[in-house]
């Protein structure tokens, strides 16, 4: 059997005109528990829903100016969620029926036993709270048929990734976490929440470098129907949805300074708007953010907000790239192959020429490189084990080229012809088209290569290009 939800904390709006019935509802109601708020009209309904939205709605029909009817559909487009509990004089009865079909709890003809609106009122309120229970078990049952990846190692910068992990998990502190592409910074980030007090509730991720300035907003922040071109209805942002929870921001140096400016008022006191609205809302989540970027660098060149960085940099984690750690080459491919068995059920090994290879690989991608090699040799193997000759070129001929070009930066720095190149920005400039030209224009595939965002690189081309100085 259902236990009835306690009222403490359950917000009631009462809308009525009539301000003896409105004051005897709003008196009663408080002494059962409940936070209540009495309004005498529509209008001032709407000023009320503006401020703070009620999880309850108890709404005469007949109402001066703006009707009951209306109202309803206001409350409704505002939260979907509300529950709304109409009351009717004799002959509105067809009307309250109309609130009904509009998404109404229940109706009454006037007057009506407190004690039986009392019980409509907990059934809407607990009607609430399975609908939030249902939503959470789901969650936790998705979280319980994965196993979440582990930052293994033993090298002593993945030892203090997991000290880090461990000391400011139980903290409600913002993390920052940087480091190159494909280092495991959404790895550390769900393991920041799965050591947290939040653990059981949403882990929300959003990748600013994947989104346009104008599409960024939209998710971090939500819209109404007419904010801007195709906006048909309302839409909630990850900030709403992660409400309780944690938010993963990554690539965070890729937003906007506008969009900083708006994402800082909401780190320092939880408030947001939705695009469109007025409206002032408010979001509990932990911010834990990812750069690829050396945000200090930003900060000096303007390209980031300094406040906002030390609201982030609350606690710095950085994720060292594979290059720093090749010992634990073995552990991350067991623990790769691992994640591959608990999703397909196949057992995969690899052989020891390519472990070899491996080793000998300076791995540019990190471990996100190595789990594609992992997931390409096992779909090319024949059988349970992968083979050398099921590895990219690259990958094979790294024994090779260990001898001839030991670095990845030894290497640029060889193909490049300095002449009477000596700025950096030149040397960068060679270096950024040589990329590009090699992936046959490709601009995603050079991003990834040179381990920035598709955002920064065309950023730093628009830098290269030629003034037109006519």
């Amino acid at each position: 059997m259902n236990q009835t939800p306690d009222p403490a904390g359950v917000r009631v709006l009462v809308i009525e005109d009539n301000a003896s019935y409105r004051t005897l509802l709003v008196r009663r109601l408080g002494k059962r528990g409940y936070l209540v708020e009495g309004v005498d009209s529509g209008e001032a309904a709407v000023a009320s829903l503006e401020r703070e939205t009620p999880q309850i709605a108890i709404c005469d029909i007949s109402l001066p100016g703006m009707s009951g009817l209306e109202l309803l559909k206001v409350l409704r487009g505002l939260d979907p969620k509300v529950e709304a509990i109409v009351l009717t004089g004799q002959g509105s009865v067809a009307t309250a029926i109309e609130a009904m079909r509009e998404g109404a709890y229940h109706y009454f003809e006037k007057p009506v036993p407190f004690e039986e609106l009392l019980l409509y009122v907990q059934g809407a309120s607990e009607k609430q709270h399975l609908s939030r229970q249902n939503l959470d078990l789901k969650r936790q049952l998705a979280r319980n048929q994965e196993r979440p990846a582990a930052f293994v190692g033993t090298h002593e910068s993945v030892r203090r990734v997991r000290e880090l992990i461990a000391r400011v998990g139980g903290t409600e502190a913002p993390v920052l976490i940087e480091g190159e592409t494909g280092t495991g910074k959404d790895l550390v980030a769900r393991a920041v929440h799965a050591a947290s007090p939040r653990k059981d509730s949403g882990f929300v991720a959003i990748n600013c470098g994947a989104l346009s300035e104008a599409l960024l907003e939209s998710e971090l922040f939500g819209h109404v129907a007419g904010a801007f071109t195709g906006a048909t209805g309302e839409r909630e942002g990850v900030f709403e949805v992660a409400h309780g929870g944690t938010l993963f921001i990554d690539e965070v140096g890729e937003m906007s300074l506008e969009i900083q400016k708006k994402f800082l008022r909401l780190i320092e006191n939880g408030e947001y708007r939705r695009l469109g609205e007025s409206r002032v809302r408010r979001a509990d989540v932990r911010i834990v953010a990812a750069t690829n970027r050396i945000l200090s660098e930003a900060v000096a060149a303007g390209e980031f907000r300094e406040d906002l960085y030390y609201r982030l940099n609350v606690v710095s984690i950085r994720t060292p790239p594979l290059r720093e750690h090749p010992e634990d080459l073995p552990l991350l491919v067991d623990e790769l192959l691992e994640q591959a068995r608990l999703r397909s059920g196949r057992v995969f090994e690899v052989e020891p020429p390519a472990l070899t290879a491996f080793a000998a690989y300076a791995w540019p991608g990190n471990v996100r490189e190595l789990r594609n090699v992992l997931e390409r040799g096992m779909v090319l193997a024949p059988g349970h084990t992968i083979r050398l000759t099921d590895c990219p070129g690259v990958v094979r001929e790294g024994a090779a080229r260990a001898s001839a070009a030991p670095t990845k930066a030894a290497t640029v720095a060889a193909d490049i012809d300095f002449g009477d190149v000596v700025r950096l920005e030149d040397v960068e400039r060679i270096h950024v088209l040589r990329v590009l030209d090699a992936c046959g224009g490709n601009k995603t595939e050079a991003a990834k290569r040179l381990d920035v965002s598709l955002r920064s690189l065309y950023r730093k081309l628009e830098k290269f290009a030629p003034k037109d100085e006519s």
